[in-house]
C-alpha cells in the first residue's frame, strides 16, 4: 500500500514548503494539491495556483512523487496544460502524475462565462481532453517532420478542443509520458481510465456515508475489473487510489481512524490511499500530532 497526502494550495509559500518537505521527510509516497481556481466552503480563503505550487514544491522535494487532484477542462485547454505539466516533470526529475477528471458544476465551470454543460457534453469533453493530452505528453514521435515543414506538430479537431500543429520538442521526462490517474465513477469515465489510464482514482459514491460509501467503493471496484476484463486490459495494470476522506469520516482524525480506513481500502483491492494534510478548522480539521504518528506506522 502507497499513501499519499492532500496539501491544499492556502499557505503562503513560506509556511507551503514546510508542508511539501514534511510530506517528502514523513515518508509518503505522493504528494497532491488541487486543481481549482476556488473551492467549495474556502472559495473566500487564500488559494494559490497549481502550477506554480508544483513547480515549487519539486524544487524543494527530492523523491516524493507530486501530483494534481485533479485536473479538468473547466479551465484548461490541453495544449498550454500539456506544456505546464510536462515542464513540471522535467523539474521534479519525472516525479509527476496527472490526476484528471470530468470537472464539477461549481466555481470552475462558470468563472470564464462558458455555459453550463450536461454531464454527457462533460464526458464528452472529458474525453477529448484526455485524448489531446496523451498525444500530446508522448511528444512528436523522433522521426516526425521538422518545424516548418508539412504535418510538423500534433493535430487534433474536437467539438470542444482544437491543435493545430502543437509542438512539443524533446523528450518527456517519463515514458512513454507522465502517468495519467483518471478520476472516475461512472461507465463511461471508468472505461476512460481503462483506456488511458496508469492508475484510477475514486472518492466513492456521492453523497453516502459510512457503511453506505464503503459498499458504494467495493461496487466501484468490482466495476473497474469487469471493464478492465471487458476491454481485454489486466486489471492488475491500474494502479487504483482512494480518497479517503470522503466518505463523512476525516481519516486522520485519529491514528485508528486512519489504520481502519486504509486497512479496508486494502482488503478491496486499492494500491494508494490519499488523505489531506489536516487544517485548523473547517473541513478537514484535525491536528498535525496524528499525522506525524500515522506517518511513524508506514
Amino acid at each position: 500500500m502507497r499513501h499519499g497526502i492532500v496539501i491544499l494550495p492556502q499557505d503562503p509559500w513560506s509556511i507551503a514548503r514546510r508542508k511539501w518537505q514534511s510530506a517528502e521527510g514523513l515518508g509518503f509516497d505522493h504528494a497532491w494539491t488541487y486543481d481549482h481556481l476556488a473551492w467549495r466552503s474556502l472559495a473566500d480563503q487564500p488559494w494559490h495556483a497549481t502550477v506554480p505550487t508544483l513547480t515549487a514544491a519539486a524544487v524543494s522535494t527530492e523523491t516524493i512523487r507530486l501530483g494534481t487532484f485533479v485536473s479538468s477542462a473547466n479551465f484548461r485547454h490541453p495544449v498550454p496544460f500539456a506544456k505546464e505539466v510536462a515542464t513540471m516533470d522535467d523539474i521534479s526529475g519525472g516525479r509527476m502524475i496527472l490526476g484528471v477528471g470530468s470537472g464539477g458544476t461549481g466555481f470552475d465551470a462558470t468563472v470564464l462565462g462558458l455555459d453550463a454543460l450536461t454531464p454527457r457534453a462533460r464526458h464528452d469533453r472529458f474525453t477529448e481532453f484526455v485524448e489531446i493530452l496523451d498525444a500530446l505528453l508522448r511528444h512528436e514521435a523522433p522521426d516526425a517532420p521538422k518545424q516548418g515543414s508539412p504535418g510538423a506538430g500534433i493535430s487534433a479537431s474536437g467539438e470542444y478542443f482544437t491543435a493545430i500543429a502543437a509542438r512539443m520538442v524533446g523528450l518527456p521526462a517519463q515514458r512513454p509520458r507522465v502517468p495519467f490517474v483518471i478520476a472516475a465513477n461512472g461507465p463511461k469515465g471508468i472505461a476512460l481510465a481503462v483506456e488511458h489510464g496508469q492508475g484510477w482514482v475514486t472518492t466513492g459514491p456521492d453523497g453516502a456515508t459510512g457503511e453506505d460509501w464503503w459498499a458504494g467503493v467495493a461496487r466501484l471496484t468490482a466495476r473497474l475489473d469487469e471493464t478492465a476484463e471487458l476491454a481485454s486490459r489486466d486489471a492488475r495494470t491500474i494502479d487504483r487510489y482512494l480518497s479517503l476522506d470522503s466518505g463523512g469520516q476525516f481519516s486522520l482524525a485519529s491514528v485508528g481512524a486512519y489504520e481502519d480506513a486504509a486497512g479496508r481500502a486494502g482488503e478491496l483491492g486499492f494500491t494508494d490511499v490519499i488523505s489531506h494534510w489536516p487544517r485548523a478548522d473547517g473541513i478537514y480539521a484535525g491536528s498535525e500530532d496524528v499525522l506525524y504518528d500515522v506517518a511513524l506506522r508506514l
